[in-house]
Formats: structure tokens, sequence, C-alpha cells
């Protein structure tokens, strides 16, 4: 099945150079291209793409407000945004996870990695992140601005104890295969428990599962030093 890319950047040399790159993978298409937030939503709604490819800092509306549009909008259900930027500051991150982003990448990422990037978080596999995301989430999000949490921690009495297990794995950054591998259990078996957190908790991938995960308290912070 080919990955259906939209590209939100304000400044079309990088747009068409991404362009290039995802349209000579013969698993990917550009469907669309942005110059600010507002066209970044426009066109969201009109290609449903798979994977919104998003800056943060662009003319008007930027890209955080429209991470939030589109991972608001029922219709973009499908509709995944991975934000690709210069500013890959702490605030940066958490605030893109909390509105919503399934990732988080720099531009210095190489052309191997964004690639992946985008086929990883199109999967809804896990949660992509560079080096420094895994500690900026457990240090940021347990503190969620006024009215930002996802889910309530009654939320919680939803899960079977082993969704609780098996969610407090993912939300620690662990793949699929570790953590079947920690508890004993099929590849398979574990992506069914994640679905399944999934839905009960009304989340629309793994990481905004893992956003609740912390703040609901299912899995504490640890302050590290970056």
């Amino acid at each position: 099945m080919t990955i259906r890319v939209l590209l939100a950047d304000d400044q079309a040399l990088l747009r068409g150079t991404f362009r290039l790159l995802i349209d000579s993978c013969a698993d990917m298409e550009v469907v669309g291209e942005a110059a600010n937030g507002d066209e970044a939503v426009d066109l969201a709604r009109t290609h449903h793409p798979d994977i919104v490819l998003m800056d943060i800092r662009m003319p008007g509306s930027d890209g955080l407000a429209a991470t939030a549009a589109i991972c608001a909008d029922p219709e973009l259900a499908g509709t995944r945004v991975l934000i690709l930027t210069m500013f890959e500051t702490e605030e940066y991150v958490a605030q893109a996870l909390r509105v919503g982003a399934s990732g988080f990448l720099g531009k210095y990422v190489t052309t191997d990695a964004l690639l992946t990037g985008i086929r990883t978080v199109a999967s809804g596999e896990a949660l992509l992140s560079p080096g420094a995301t895994r500690a900026l989430i457990t240090r940021f999000l347990t503190a969620p601005a006024p009215g930002g949490l996802l889910a309530p921690p009654e939320r919680l009495a939803d899960l079977t104890p082993r969704e609780r297990e098996v969610t407090a794995l993912a939300a620690q950054g662990r793949s699929n295969a570790e953590i079947a591998e920690e508890l004993v259990l099929s590849v398979l078996t574990v992506r069914t428990h994640i679905q399944r957190s999934l839905t009960k908790l009304g989340a629309r991938d793994r990481a905004q599962l893992v956003v609740i995960a912390y703040q609901t308290g299912l899995v504490r912070a640890v302050v590290r030093d970056l």
C-alpha cells in the first residue's frame, strides 16, 4: 500500500527536496504541499493523507496549531502528523505530543532516518523519537497544560491488568518485540493488547497512548539530565 504524504513547510526549496526524496520511493507519494498551517489543514481535509510531514514555525497558523486541528478532526482519524523541524526544543516536543503528533524529528536527520520515520509513523507500530525525545516525554508530559488531559486517571479502570502492563511498557519506549520477550507473549498478542488499550482509552495512536500513560500516572516520570 502506498503511503500518501502531505508536506507542510514554508520553505519551497525544502518542500521540493522532500518531494523528490519521497516520490523516489516505490511505497510513498506526495499528495500536496502547504506553505503554512492553514493550508496544511485545508489540504489534509481535501486529500486525507496518511502522513503530514509538518514544520513547526511557519507564517500565520503554525505547525502546532495545524497539528491540533488535524488531530482533533474526526474525519482525519487516519491521518498522522510527523513533526520535522530545526527547533527541537523541550517545549516543542511536549506541545507537539500533547496536541496529537505521532512523531518528532529534527531536520538534521539523514534521508534514511526520515524515510524510516515516515514508514514507522504510518504503520502506527511505535512512537518515533530521536534520542532525547523519550527523556523529554518523561520529563514534561506529567505536567500537562490546563485542560490538556487526554484521559482522566479513572479511565485506566477500563483496562485489564495485562493491558495496563503492556501499555506501561509501551510508554517506557519498548517495542512490541521487546514487550513480547519480557512478558513471554507473542508479538501478535502484544499488538492485540495495544489495540484494545487504544480503543478503550480513546487514543488515536501509540504516541497518544504514551501521553495518556504518563498523564494518568500509569507510568511515573523520571527526570534525567539531557
